[in-house]
């Protein structure tokens, strides 16, 4: 069997041709087209739309922008302060482009993430995040960062340490996430674009040739709808943690990987989105790298030791459930912890309410499930203009797998940003470059809706559609998809019956969602509640399903009734569908090691997809999906 197609070989060549050269840059982009601006409804045309308000979003506005291309900028909460990056810290990975560097830096990693990375892209993934944030001080980021502490809290004395720092001359970017972000929206703005806060998309527009040329949404404080007409979408909405009250991840909730799918894109690696991070008991604050490497006793008092926190969290997630463990920040000497506080503000004004020193005192911890925000699994996009496989749509950040970079580990924080940094980059030149050879005419008003479960009844439901749909079914739905999302003895510890037992709850609410998850107005505030609620869903039933069929341990992937890795299966999976959905092998392989090309290598000495844009269309052609039988066996 091979990988379902998003579009017609047709179709993917015709994509692949409409992005020509990139168009020369400007100061300040144009600005878009304002069409209505009434009470009820706000219509804009753009050369580019851009999803979503973090690091991956910010970035992707502003590369468009700088090809000259008008874009809008919609988010679903306020732009700078939205989602869980606004709540973390800021370290990119950053490591320079030398050869011996970038082995000593990657060889590790390829281990960690179970020999399932591709370390052409990776290499890819450095070189733009290394270049890229080299801008950012000329930009004026300098002038409004807050100063750093001192050692010893004094003027004029030494600076304290820099853990963050990695080699004497080499680069690092490490600080406060409010102020980067921040920075970030200001940088936007200037640029010119348009940006829309607390206006959540609902679903995506496409042409009669099934392009996607737009979206449209509910603006919550003006109570109104909006649709941008747009030459190209980038969707960086981030990823699910089904509403684990994660830190700023209960924004987090799938609709954007439910969009892409409804437009036939496929998600890569999603087994691979069972993360749990570690917060002080009773509290969200997840948002610290410093767990990764600290001191642990279960609740006998007894040490527990462990291999790697960023490949698996397994024999502390098994001590948990024996009772509550303890951690403490052994690792760090007294004359670092001034920056480590003004690195990570927001965790240590936690501890300090609950008047504990992490870095002397023991303390009870608790875990939240981070799903794919710390996880792997997303949109599978195919090349290093983060395409997702369908004509108009691009994915960056969180939304986007990020397997060819961490694979079945956590990318974390500083892979995670390196990734936003350059997947957002490169979705906004490509875009800007697509709408720039489509032309103004792809912003017309003909375009067609393309959303499903959440704002219109499924055909293919199994329950008549005649059923009552409640006001609270989404609040049902949503409990019963956390129910099984949750526990750690569900989603961490997985096994064959186990698996069966939850995708069979999932499919009978998927049928459920598809008459029940009906808002009155597909355009109006309760169908946010519904497109949530369906996004969820959808992203548990992907993640299952693929767990299910990985049957062997690996990463974050644990199965009790496989605890060996099977070196036969060192291959990504890729999963998609709605109603019926299919899993099967990545064509791609992973690239380890001596497989790698040679680095520094030039774009002319390979294809800017690492791979002809041909092949994977005669990869990825139409193929009968397998019934739910077939993959429950």
């Amino acid at each position: 069997m091979v990988v379902p197609t998003s579009a017609p070989s047709s179709a993917l060549a015709a994509s692949a041709n409409l992005r020509s050269p990139r168009p020369r840059a400007t100061q300040r982009a144009p600005r878009p087209t304002l069409v209505e601006d009434s009470a009820d409804h706000l219509l804009l045309h753009a050369d580019v739309l851009v999803i979503g308000g973090g690091p991956a979003a910010t970035w992707s506005a502003i590369a468009a922008t700088e090809q000259g291309a008008s874009v809008v900028l919609v988010d679903k909460g306020y732009c700078g302060t939205s989602g869980v990056a606004a709540t973390a810290g800021v370290g990119h990975w950053l490591v320079p482009p030398d050869a011996d560097r970038r082995d000593e830096e990657i060889t590790p990693r390829e281990e960690q993430g179970g020999y399932l990375t591709d370390r052409d892209w990776t290499n890819d993934v450095l070189d733009e995040a290394w270049h890229r944030t080299a801008l950012i001080d000329g930009w004026g980021y300098e002038r409004t960062r807050r100063s750093r502490p001192a050692a010893g809290g004094a003027r004029g004395t030494a600076p304290a340490p820099n853990p963050f720092a990695r080699r004497p001359g080499e680069r690092s970017f490490s600080g406060s996430s409010p102020d980067y972000l921040r920075f970030l929206r200001g940088k936007v703005k200037k640029n010119g674009v348009t940006v829309l806060d607390h206006s959540p998309a609902l679903e995506l527009l496409v042409d009669g040739a099934g392009v996607v040329s737009g979206a449209q949404g509910y603006q919550r404080q003006t109570g109104r709808a909006w649709r941008v007409s747009s030459g190209a979408v980038v969707l960086a909405t981030g990823g699910t943690t089904w509403k684990s009250h994660s830190l700023g991840g209960d924004v987090n909730t799938g609709e954007g990987h439910l969009m892409a799918a409804e437009v036939g894109a496929h998600l890569s690696s999603m087994e691979f989105s069972n993360f749990y991070g570690m917060v002080p008991f009773g509290t969200s604050m997840d948002k610290n790298g410093f767990f990764v490497t600290a001191s642990y006793w279960d609740h006998e008092g007894v040490p527990i030791t462990y291999e790697n926190l960023h490949k698996s969290r397994a024999e502390l997630l098994g001590a948990s459930l024996r009772g509550t463990i303890t951690a403490q920040f052994t690792q760090f000497p007294p004359e670092v912890r001034p920056t480590l506080r003004a690195a990570m503000p927001n965790f240590f004004m936690v501890t300090d309410k609950l008047g504990v020193d992490p870095f002397t005192e023991r303390f009870p911890m608790d875990w939240v499930q981070e799903g794919t925000v710390r996880g792997t699994g997303g949109v599978h996009v195919l090349d290093r203009d983060a395409w997702t496989g369908v004509p108009g749509l691009f994915a960056a950040g969180d939304v986007a797998a990020r397997d060819r970079v961490v694979g079945a580990a956590t990318g974390a924080g500083g892979p995670n940003l390196a990734w936003a940094v350059a997947s957002g980059t490169w979705s906004g030149r490509a875009a800007a470059a697509l709408a720039a050879d489509r032309g103004p005419s792809s912003r017309g008003p003909r375009l067609e809706p393309t959303g499903t479960v959440g704002l219109r009844p499924d055909d293919g439901a199994r329950l008549p559609l005649s059923a009552p749909a409640g006001e609270g079914a989404w609040r049902e739905i949503t409990a019963a998809v956390r129910d099984e999302m949750l526990p750690i003895d569900k989603s961490v510890f997985r096994h064959h019956q186990g698996l069966v037992r939850s995708l069979d709850t999932l499919d009978d609410l998927w049928d459920r969602a598809g008459t029940e998850l009906v808002p009155p107005d597909v355009r109006g505030a309760s169908a946010i509640r519904t497109r949530e609620t369906a996004g969820m869903l959808a992203m548990a039933r992907w993640a299952n399903r693929t767990a299910l069929h990985r049957t062997e341990t690996r990463g974050m992937h644990t199965r009790t009734d496989f605890p060996d890795t099977d070196p036969q299966q060192a291959r990504r999976l890729l999963t998609g569908g709605l109603r019926d959905l299919w899993v099967l092998p990545d064509p791609e392989p992973p690239v380890t090691g001596t497989a790698g090309a040679p680095y520094p290598v030039t774009l002319s000495a390979k294809t800017r997809s690492g791979r002809p844009v041909g092949a994977v269309a005669t990869a990825l052609t139409t193929t009968t999906a397998p019934t739910r039988t077939e993959e429950a066996s």
